[in-house]
């Protein structure tokens, strides 16, 4: 038997099956994906949903990154507790991990993190381990960004070349809405990389501390996400992250401009305003 196979059958029997709420959110993302590729209905609205869905299912993977490393690294409770479903309502903060990241996206386009599953330390045997549950999520999110831009890279997006359109504009609002989430995908990644208290980047380096300063992380970990959000708000601090992630974007061929769109496109009920 496999160390996989008796993994396997310590964990629950449906626990590795996908949860009707992530299908659903899949489900959604398709057909939005469908709706602002053909341009039906409003497209904004279109565009919204996409980008939003979208979104909601790098999340889940995100979590479940963590979850599988963790099960895989000795603590199966991640099973019992469903986080290895792929379900968004099992998470132990859903304000912080569906709600707040939601927000942070429809008013300043930023992936913000959050947390979400709980790993149960006294079951991970090593702190290369420890680190390695942490990273996964994270790196989740760099793996979605080249996904998404593969299409941008073999030149089936629009030809964006600084801010003007030199190529034709056939599906421009489906190119944004991917560029968006492309830039999603990059600022979440910073951000969950950024060595924080409470956050994956200082999560990754937190078990290798000594006790005095595992007991200063342990102190601030609660706080450390909220004064990121904070510090995201101030002018100064967001000028330079968005100049920072924006060079990423272009360095992996997404358009900087494309993703704008995208994100202009998104807030439909300016429309109403």
């Amino acid at each position: 038997m496999t160390e996989f196979q008796a993994a396997r059958r310590q964990a629950p029997r449906n626990a590795f099956v996908p949860s009707p709420v992530f299908v659903g959110i899949l489900a959604l993302t398709v057909v939005s994906g469908w709706m602002t590729w053909t341009g039906f209905g409003n497209v904004r609205v279109d565009v919204f949903l996409l980008v939003i869905c979208g979104w909601l299912v790098s999340l889940c993977l995100h979590e479940y990154a963590h979850a599988i490393v963790a099960f895989f690294s000795g603590d199966h409770e991640v099973a019992e507790r469903g986080y290895l479903r792929l379900n968004p309502l099992k998470y132990t903060h859903p304000l912080l991990s569906i709600a707040l990241p939601i927000v942070a996206v429809v008013l300043g386009g930023i992936g913000l993190p959050g947390g979400a599953v709980w790993v149960n330390h006294q079951h991970i045997g090593s702190k290369a381990k420890l680190s390695l549950i942490s990273a996964a999520g994270p790196f989740t999110n760099v793996l979605f960004a080249l996904v998404l831009a593969v299409p941008f890279l073999a030149g089936f997006g629009p030809q964006i070349e600084g801010n003007t359109l030199v190529g034709d504009a056939n599906h421009l609002e489906f190119w944004s809405a991917i560029a968006l989430l492309a830039v999603l995908q990059i600022t979440a990644s910073v951000l969950n990389l950024v060595p924080v208290p409470g956050l994956d980047g200082g999560n990754i380096l937190q078990p290798w501390l000594s006790p005095p300063y595992q007991r200063a992380y342990n102190l601030f970990a609660p706080y450390g996400f909220m004064l990121l959000f904070v510090l995201l708000w101030q002018s100064e601090i967001n000028k330079y992250f968005f100049t920072f992630i924006y060079w990423i974007s272009e360095a992996i061929g997404v358009s900087p401009a494309l993703s704008s769109t995208g994100f202009e496109l998104m807030r439909f009920w300016q429309d109403w305003l």
